[in-house]
């Protein structure tokens, strides 16, 4: 069966003007484009578009979505068990606040008392389940599954304080990575070294121990992997490049 722009967008839930700037970038084409100039849609631009939709809800930007299913060694299947997995850890993650917002009410209402570690276990947790999901694949193949675990436990460690000021300086790097690209600065100058010097102390929460080579290699997953990528330049293109190259003028390396 073959769909029209419209027929496809009202079957997806998108806009004809999406699957038509889709079409514009390359990111789906249609399979065929009929004499009087209508776009027509086959079985595997569904499948195409319904990978495009999943990655979206995701988080991902347009640009590396691409750069994922223009890979030739894309595996639709291993894709797919990824989002699910993900999706899976989002519905745990959402158990997991809601039974703490049941046992926040219940400790309002003079119930069982709740100490101060336990009412942002869920939140701790719930960062440390998102970092896996995303970039625990990579990151265990890089510095293996000790290392991982290690990082793992001492977020969940932390304080209640301690986690605001690793979240928060979490927000200070992203804010000054974007200025820092807008303005065209060199990472190797104070602004980039600065920049560099904020990331090893948010690694500090995470990591038991510090060394520029480790550090280094972090900052090179930025931006060889499109997740890592998307994530530092969904506001800014540029932003993982800029701390990548920082970190290693950082390092000397």
């Amino acid at each position: 069966m073959e769909y029209t722009v419209k027929a496809l967008a009202d079957l997806a839930g998108v806009t004809p003007r999406t699957l038509r700037w889709y079409d514009r970038i390359g990111l789906l084409k249609p399979l065929r484009t009929t004499e009087a100039g209508y776009r027509l849609y086959g079985p595997a631009q569904l499948d195409h578009l319904q990978d495009i939709l999943f990655y979206r809800e995701l988080g991902l930007d347009l640009a590396s979505i691409r750069t994922i299913l223009d890979d030739p060694a894309f595996d639709r299947q291993a894709a797919l068990q990824s989002h699910l997995a993900e999706l899976e850890a989002r519905r745990a993650r959402l158990d997991d606040l809601i039974l703490t917002v049941q046992r926040t009410i219940n400790d309002i209402k003079g119930g069982t008392k709740m100490t101060d570690q336990e009412k942002f276990e869920a939140f701790k947790r719930r960062t440390v389940e998102a970092n896996e999901t995303a970039f625990g694949q990579e990151i265990r193949e890089k510095y293996g599954d000790e290392e991982m675990d290690r990082a793992n436990a001492c977020v969940l460690a932390l304080t209640q304080e301690e986690y605001a000021q690793w979240k928060s300086l979490g927000g200070e790097i992203h804010t000054a990575l974007v200025t820092a690209v807008k303005a065209g600065a060199d990472p190797a100058g104070p602004e980039g070294q600065r920049i560099a010097a904020l990331h090893r102390r948010w690694l500090s929460y995470s990591w038991e121990s510090y060394t520029p080579q480790a550090h280094v290699g972090l900052a090179e997953l930025y931006v060889s992997d499109p997740r890592f990528t998307a994530y530092y330049d969904w506001e800014v293109p540029g932003c993982a490049a800029f701390l990548r190259d920082a970190v290693r003028a950082y390092t000397g390396a």
